[in-house]
């Protein structure tokens, strides 16, 4: 059983108090052999888990991804190499509706039964360059999947900054609640996107780069150093972590919203 499952069948009387505090107590982690899973995790904090599948071994991806589709309908993958993609297209492929990034790696899977997350929101998504777009596409498809409407702009980099004037209009227009940049090299981009909205802008620095500050180090000390207000900086590379904070404004904001 699910949370809501348990809630409602104490209400019904089906079980008692103590039998429903077990069951939570049960919900809140699954052991399987490779990995001690967080299945709570969804209710608990708003975003499921998700498997990082580098430097895991290939069963152990199949593993922990079956077990979350048993016990809460979706798996989300990322990083996986192509051998782990197509692993995983082979075991879940007649069984769960997949999605797969090909640039990024990442990989979401769905039992057709579970319905999507309820739409809370619209983020805008700007990348710098077309070496950018494997984090881009990271993002994307998170958001998504975490039932957010996502705009999405890309070669918008600094050295034509002339095309980055209409998608900041759009995102405006379109009232989207956050706005995720992604850019490596110098990593000016998020700042001056930054400077032209009152909204929130996570800025992912990636390490597409080279030289002296090459591999992202010096887009991360660029986004680090901003003295625009409002910009915040995850990790290098780190499209996970941008796309879940993201959508954690987007779930406030409807939130609020319905009240």
């Amino acid at each position: 059983m699910d949370l809501t499952e348990i809630l409602e069948s104490l209400k019904e009387g089906k079980i008692s108090v103590d039998e429903a505090e077990k069951n939570i107590r049960l919900l809140a982690v699954k052991n399987i052999e490779s990995a001690c899973l967080d299945i709570s995790r969804l209710q608990r904090k708003g975003v499921p888990e998700i498997v990082l599948a580098e430097g895991k071994a290939l069963n152990d991806v199949i593993e922990i991804s079956s077990a979350l589709l048993n016990e809460q309908g979706r798996a989300i993958v990322s990083r996986a190499d192509p051998n782990v993609v197509e692993a995983l297209a082979s075991n879940f492929g007649s069984i769960a509706k997949i999605n797969i990034g090909k640039r990024s790696g990442t990989v979401i899977m769905r039992d057709p039964k579970h319905p999507l997350l309820k739409t809370i929101g619209k983020v805008g998504v700007l990348s710098a360059g077309t070496a950018d777009a494997r984090v881009s596409e990271e993002v994307e498809m998170i958001l998504e999947e975490l039932g957010c409407g996502v705009l999405s702009f890309h070669d918008l980099g600094i050295a034509g900054i002339q095309r980055l004037f209409p998608a900041v209009k759009k995102c405006i227009e379109e009232d989207v609640d956050s706005i995720v940049v992604i850019a490596g090299m110098e990593g000016a981009l998020a700042s001056i996107v930054s400077s032209l909205v009152s909204l929130p802008v996570i800025g992912v620095p990636t390490s597409s780069g080279y030289g002296h500050g090459g591999r992202g180090e010096g887009a991360i000390a660029s986004m680090l150093q901003s003295c625009t207000p409002g910009l915040v900086v995850v990790n290098i590379d780190n499209g996970v972590g941008a796309a879940v904070a993201a959508a954690l404004i987007s779930k406030r904001i409807s939130k609020h919203k319905q009240i």
